[in-house]
């Protein structure tokens, strides 16, 4: 069986896998990427959203090759049709740019290749080695070959599905209420504002979700649908996704010509995202907005921060858990306390009936938020409708 030996090996070259192994190897590290894929960033599994704020934090520069579209603004509408409506001068962070997703994550795996990382296409992992109660490398097999990659470090970017962890002695399993199912449709011909996202919620429309539209141009939007798992038996989201179409007049002359499917976790990330030569970031370490599903910018947040940190322990030697462990606090110092904000806030919502949900528009509506981000909305909630954030009240 044909060796190859490194500092790191990256499992996944999406934006944590990517972004980890270009701080390795800006750090001097050699570090190897796998991707299991024929193509970076294909096929599609993400709805394309994300915020701008972030990029600048983790040093990515916008890029007109991988924008699709630059949002004015985002809708929320309820189940009756109640809307609520705001522009980027009142969005925050929650509005932003719709991605030609496949580029983005392309032009990040160029970017850790021109730091430096040697990349494997076709290289799916099928083990971790474990030596002495803790990982040494992957065993993968590349382009039908098995292969062994002996490594100081693992980062286990392998995203939602993440098998690299559990193999590795950490405990990634999630409940019922913490995994949405999602499907999407790449639309054409549909006639939707092509400056504003969109985000329908209610119990009738997408159980423990949302549906959303984000326009991409020339009549083009990514429509899709994230129902919590616990509601699935009863509430298949295709079903819920084509009664949304069909019985929108703005989609009466559209057609599918892409679908995406897959699941998303909803919880506040791992208890513990490292182990003794090991790091999960970003879907693999469930580090994930539990109100959005949005993952992007934790991923490449995750994976700068893995890569900073394994730098440091490549300096002493040292890649057990306890010097792993900064890694623990950066992203915990810099997320944990919204993500688990953001959790608390989607489980009392998948409780909440439509008429409430109304209500709640409607209250937001009619609210002066300067910022609106989830924070000031749910500051706007507790005033009238408290018991919705029982229990984490003093993270607003």
């Amino acid at each position: 069986m044909r060796t190859h030996t490194c500092d790191v090996v990256v499992v996944g070259a999406g934006p944590g896998g990517s972004m980890a192994a270009k701080f390795c190897a800006k750090g001097g590290l050699d570090t190897i990427m796998i991707e299991k894929k024929a193509e970076v960033g294909a096929p599609l599994r993400c709805a394309e959203g994300v915020s701008k704020k972030w990029l600048e934090e983790v040093g990515i520069e916008p890029d007109p090759a991988w924008i699709c579209a630059d949002m004015v603004g985002a809708v929320i509408r309820s189940p009756s049709g109640h809307e609520f409506k705001l522009d980027e001068s009142h969005a925050g962070s929650e509005v932003g740019y719709v991605l030609e997703r496949h580029l983005f994550d392309k032009a990040l795996a160029r970017d850790a290749a021109a730091a430096g990382a040697r990349i494997m296409m076709r290289t799916a992992c099928t083990g971790v080695i474990m030596e002495g109660g803790r990982p040494a490398g992957i065993r993968a097999r590349s382009m039908g070959e098995e292969i062994e990659i002996r490594a100081k470090a693992v980062v286990a970017a392998d995203g939602f599905e993440s098998q690299v962890g559990r193999w590795a002695g950490i405990d990634t399993k999630l409940g019922m209420s913490d995994i949405d199912s999602c499907l999407q449709y790449r639309m054409v011909n549909a006639d939707v504002d092509p400056e504003y996202c969109e985000f329908n919620i209610g119990v009738k429309i997408a159980p423990g979700g949302y549906l959303w539209i984000f326009p991409k141009g020339n009549g083009v939007a990514n429509v899709g649908i994230g129902v919590m798992a616990k509601f699935c038996k009863d509430a298949e989201p295709k079903k819920y996704l084509d009664k949304f179409i069909a019985e929108d007049p703005r989609f009466k002359d559209s057609q599918a010509v892409e679908v995406a499917a897959g699941m998303v976790s909803t919880c506040p990330g791992l208890d513990c995202a490292v182990g003794d030569n090991i790091i999960l970031v970003g879907d693999a370490a469930r580090i994930i907005d539990p109100i959005t599903g949005g993952g992007i910018c934790h991923a490449c947040r995750t994976g700068m921060y893995a890569g900073l940190v394994l730098t440091e322990c490549a300096k002493k030697g040292d890649f057990s858990k306890q010097a792993l462990m900064p890694y623990e606090k950066m992203w915990r110092d810099r997320m944990e306390d919204k993500l688990y904000r953001n959790w608390m806030a989607k489980e009392r919502l998948a409780e909440l009936d439509d008429d409430t949900i109304d209500e709640l528009v409607k209250l937001i509506s009619g609210s002066d938020i300067k910022e609106v981000n989830v924070y000031n909305l749910l500051k706007v909630v507790k005033e009238r409708f408290p018991k919705v954030v029982e229990g984490f009240d003093d993270l607003i």
